[in-house]
């Protein structure tokens, strides 16, 4: 197993394989949503608590993204992670 890939639900089978993956993707989508709703916590924040922030996030997914040969540029995974173009983002919330 490499160390960015998360270990597998124990004694789960096989066949749930795809509902772990979903479970993974809807996992994520609240991580994104729960950061776009909570502007407030500002991105060296994050830094600083969890060792990641919003662009620590999309630069992981953009990667995933090539991984996948999806070519995105940045600004348009940025505004996935911000909810919104990433310079209105910065006007807007950033301190």
């Amino acid at each position: 197993m490499k160390a960015n890939e998360l270990k597998p639900i124990p004694h789960t089978s096989h066949e749930y394989a795809t509902e772990e993956i979903q479970a993974q993707a809807a996992a994520f989508r609240k991580l994104v949503s729960h950061l776009q709703e909570h502007t407030e916590v500002q991105n060296i924040d994050l830094m600083n608590l969890a060792h990641f922030c919003r662009n620590c996030l999309s630069k992981w997914y953009r990667a995933e993204l090539e991984n996948q040969n999806i070519q995105v540029p940045d600004p348009q995974v940025r505004e996935v992670i911000y909810g919104m173009p990433y310079d209105e983002w910065k006007s807007k919330f950033q301190k």
